[in-house]
């Protein structure tokens, strides 16, 4: 069981990882800009855009899977405009990390918004008496002091990526190489006889790779939350 990792599982780990970093990398600002607005913004409809960035988290994940089917499928047509400019989503890597994305940006919103609101906006207000403007003020005072939340809403977006399963092998299916990322593996082993041991080696390296970038989550926002306090 603790044989070094063959051809097989590297290839499932580095595509876990590249679809994990992707859907970050495509989920963070928006993520960022929903957060804010739900922190600061005040505008009509604001409980009917909060229930909506939460929606993955209640929907059923492979009712969230058959929505980017239907927007992004080569049916679709996105999807056939997508496709004719070299930009494939459906039955890709690239769409696996769209459905993660997609299923790690609530818990992402989530954390940074309650960063973004745990700072006092009197700070803000006293920077902007002292001739900074709103984007200024934005940067150099709000994003700093959220700034450990922040970052414990990306990492844990990542993991939240790493782990997804319904959405994923709904609109992408389970495509050895492509799009068969660790829990997709697993489920894959599961089906064939004999296969338990190959699945409990995933399992242990889910778990492994899971901690890993909880533990970095927790470290990390702990040296920024030092650094904003000056220590």
């Amino acid at each position: 069981m603790f044989a070094p990792l063959s051809p097989e599982e590297w290839e499932v780990l580095a595509l876990s990882l590249r679809v994990g970093l992707l859907a970050v990398a495509l989920t963070l600002p928006p993520a960022m800009l929903a957060a804010y607005a739900l922190a600061r913004w005040r505008f009509p409809g604001k409980p009917i855009v909060n229930g909506l960035v939460h929606l993955p988290l209640v929907l059923p994940p492979v009712v969230t899977g058959f929505v980017l089917l239907t927007v992004f499928g080569p049916q679709a047509p996105l999807g056939r405009g997508l496709e004719a400019i070299g930009l494939p989503i459906a039955f890709r890597w690239s769409g696996a990390a769209v459905a993660a994305g997609v299923m790690a940006f609530p818990l992402m919103v989530r954390a940074m918004r309650l960063s973004l609101e745990a700072v006092d906006p009197g700070l803000e207000q006293a920077a902007a008496t002292l001739g900074a403007s709103r984007a200024a003020s934005l940067m150099t005072v709000t994003l700093p002091l959220a700034l450990p939340g922040i970052i414990a809403g990306t990492i844990l977006g990542f993991a939240k990526a790493l782990g997804e399963f319904g959405a994923t092998i709904t609109f992408v299916s389970n495509i050895p190489g492509e799009t068969r990322t660790l829990p997709l593996a697993i489920y894959a082993f599961l089906q064939v006889p004999g296969g338990e041991n190959a699945a409990l080696r995933l399992v242990v390296l889910a778990v492994i790779v899971s901690m890993g970038a909880l533990l970095i989550s927790e470290w990390v926002a702990a040296r920024a939350a030092r650094r904003v306090a000056g220590g």
